[in-house]
């Protein structure tokens, strides 16, 4: 049944594609090249840099204050306060990147979407999965995308 359903689905996508092909207008896109150029992807990445900093920073200052303990009680009492604050600091830091980065990929998206239904493009596909065909627009895109 599976293998039926699929195979349905496979010969749609070719005749939704072979349809595009013989009357549409294709794109092509390296969509990583776009996000690599990206501003928005560059201050990510510089801003996740100096959370990373700030955190082994911390985390220096807290082990300093562990061996400044003089019971091994305290000590073990002080770290185990400090690793449960690591890793509430830890999972904000990793919430706070995915959210920036869904919202920068829908912002890219929107921007390839916007930017290929002006030129008149009736699909748009990754360039790593088209061999041959279609129009290149990436360079176009990154000038878009800020």
């Amino acid at each position: 049944m599976k293998r039926l359903v699929l195979s349905a689905l496979i010969i749609a996508g070719i005749a939704v594609s072979n349809a595009v092909m013989a009357e549409g207008k294709i794109a092509v896109i390296d969509v990583q090249a776009v996000v690599s150029k990206s501003a928005q992807v560059q201050a990510l990445k510089k801003e996740q840099q100096t959370k990373v900093q700030e955190l082994e920073k911390w985390v220096k200052n807290c082990k300093a204050d562990v061996d400044k303990q003089q019971t091994q009680a305290g000590k073990e009492k002080l770290a185990k306060k400090y690793d449960a604050e690591l890793a509430k600091k830890q999972e904000a830091i990793a919430k706070n990147y995915k959210e920036k980065l869904q919202a920068i990929d829908k912002s890219i998206t929107e921007t390839i979407t916007t930017q290929a239904r002006a030129k008149g493009y009736d699909m748009v596909i990754s360039k790593g999965v088209v061999i041959y065909g279609g129009d290149d627009i990436t360079a176009e895109i990154q000038k878009v995308v800020k």
